[in-house]
């Protein structure tokens, strides 16, 4: 995939790249008017379709404020656009009409929203798409990606919709009860491979106009599309892939959204300038309207000529560990491993939990070298633990985790043993309760590390939440939220109450470690002496 690192202007060389900017729009006329100067001021165009819903006194405001514009066009009608209709698409296509009409040297077609604003300057978009000869649109196979998460999934395609969710409620539920219960489908046009994505993308003028060729003269794909439900996801998505090579495609937008758990955009605002710049995409969505200062710095900024972004990516990892906080170990019902299984009653199941996962692999290692305990990594944390081949049980850690139990009795047969250490993140507390609650005989060593800054720097930048281009002012930020997060892992273990819990620590000196070795293991004093001095033990 190409990504904006890989750009490096040529100063010596002139810009060829020219966006024709596509704005569907609803409501707000003064942003709308702010943001045609902004994107027109460096070159650009923008060809505009305002809402048929809106005031017509609000689309006049528009007109007249920019009629002396010559890089802003208007689509040539105005309709009434309702979420999840054709009449996005159809929207959509009205304003592509009026720029391919109205801007002949306009080399590239961008897909924006009122709320999506520039993250790069303009001088960076225009070389970065100048050396890469490419559309860049969302296209995963309707059928066999998980893209739709929850809801209507073939039945978007299969069924006939002539009504709005939306405002429509009752229609559109009868209408597709109806069909369903007669057994009423249709199929796909039989040429087509139906594809899904995201609504903002940005494409090259051939593309668009094979796309408008294919409208004319594919009438039937066009009747259609009409009646799909929320088409603007499956529509140009479905045509840019049935008529441009795989190879000429990157399956990627180049605008930076996300979106919560309950499938809403996250929102921005001022203070995530800094973030938003760092992402490897040319626009964000969606700016927040309150956001003034934001606003203004992001349009300050496409009218540069600025070049030296570094691109860090870590938004979305960020913003999961940011929400996932106070989620964690939330159980609503027992897992049947939990209730039809058991490690054995005679067993001891012996945990090392430690987040820096390289003082435990030494700890463990000392182990295996001065005791009979066979020992293995962290075979729930770690895709690639060193461990004996099991089958299909160990391939991932997905199953590892769902058949955990079954998986350790398989440990305990392998080795013949009736003792065994392994290794936990300090963040699988759910995994220490399911152990604990076993009837098997359940130890845990806990190891208190210090946490200097360089490690937390090192420990985000592993985990996603940094990239190494990413901002020392942003480090600064992160990492009060990350040394709390670490920090709360082992006030959760502790709080949990275990029986037979120690703990070794960085500061205490080798004899107390030893004696807390020695309890845990239920070895002599001089063998955990032994392992409690091993060198370099806590180095990073």
């Amino acid at each position: 995939m190409t990504t904006l690192h890989e750009v490096q202007r040529d100063q010596d060389g002139p810009f060829m790249a020219k966006i024709a900017f596509i704005l569907l729009c609803h409501k707000d006329p003064d942003a709308i008017i702010q943001q045609a100067r902004q994107l027109t001021a460096v070159g650009d165009c923008i060809a505009i379709h305002f809402d048929a819903r809106a005031p017509r006194e609000a689309y006049d405001r528009i007109q007249t404020a920019l009629a002396d514009d010559p890089n802003v066009a208007f689509a040539s009608r105005r309709i009434r656009c309702g979420w999840g209709e054709w009449s996005l698409v159809q929207a959509t296509l009205y304003a592509v009409e009026a720029a391919v009409a109205a801007f002949p040297r306009a080399t590239h077609f961008y897909m924006v929203s009122g709320d999506c604003m520039a993250i790069k300057s303009a001088s960076f978009a225009h070389d970065f798409l100048d050396r890469h000869d490419k559309d860049y649109i969302e296209s995963f196979d309707f059928f066999d990606s998980d893209w739709i998460k929850t809801g209507f999934k073939e039945e978007r395609l299969i069924y006939w919709h002539w009504f709005n969710e939306r405002t429509q409620k009752r229609r559109f539920y009868w209408s597709f009860w109806a069909q369903r219960r007669f057994g009423i489908t249709r199929q796909v046009p039989a040429d087509l491979q139906v594809m899904i994505g995201s609504q903002w993308w940005c494409l090259r003028r051939r593309t668009i106009e094979a796309v408008l060729d294919f409208t004319r003269t594919r009438r039937d794909v066009m009747r259609f599309f009409r009646t799909t439900w929320i088409p603007d996801e499956t529509f140009f998505q479905t045509v840019v892939r049935h008529l441009i090579p795989g190879k000429e495609i990157e399956t990627r937008t180049m605008t930076f959204l996300m979106f919560t758990d309950y499938g809403m955009p996250v929102t921005f605002f001022n203070d995530h300038y800094d973030l938003l710049l760092a992402q490897d995409a040319l626009f964000a969505r969606k700016i927040s309207a309150e956001a003034k200062e934001l606003k203004a710095r992001l349009g300050a900024l496409y009218a540069s000529e600025r070049q030296d972004f570094r691109i860090s990516n870590e938004g979305r990892n960020l913003f999961t560990f940011l929400t996932g906080r106070g989620r964690i170990g939330r159980r609503f019902a027992p897992r049947f491993w939990e209730t039809e299984s058991s490690l054995g009653r005679e067993r001891e199941l012996l945990i090392v939990t430690c987040k820096k996962w390289h003082v435990a692999k030494r700890l463990v290692a000392a182990i295996r070298d001065q005791t009979t305990v066979p020992a293995i990594d962290y075979l729930f944390n770690e895709e690639r633990t060193d461990m004996p081949d099991l089958g299909g049980i160990a391939a991932s850690l997905g199953k590892r985790t769902r058949h955990r139990r079954a998986l350790m009795r398989m440990l305990f047969d392998y080795y013949a043993t009736e003792r065994m250490v392994i290794c936990l993140d300090t963040s699988s507390l759910d995994l220490m309760q399911d152990f604990f609650s076993d009837r098997s005989i359940t130890r845990l060593l806990e190891i208190e590390c210090a946490m200097t800054d360089d490690y937390l720097i090192g420990h985000a930048r592993r985990t996603g939440l940094a990239g190494e281009q990413t901002s020392s002012d942003a480090l600064a930020q992160i990492l009060p939220t990350v040394r709390f997060d670490i920090l709360s892992e082992a006030d959760r273990i502790r709080d949990a109450g275990f029986a037979n819990h120690v703990r070794i620590r960085e500061s205490a000196g080798p004899a107390e470690n030893a004696t807390a070795i020695a309890a845990f293991l239920n070895v002599p004093p001089e063998t955990a002496g032994s392992i409690a001095q091993t060198p370099y033990l806590f180095a990073d």
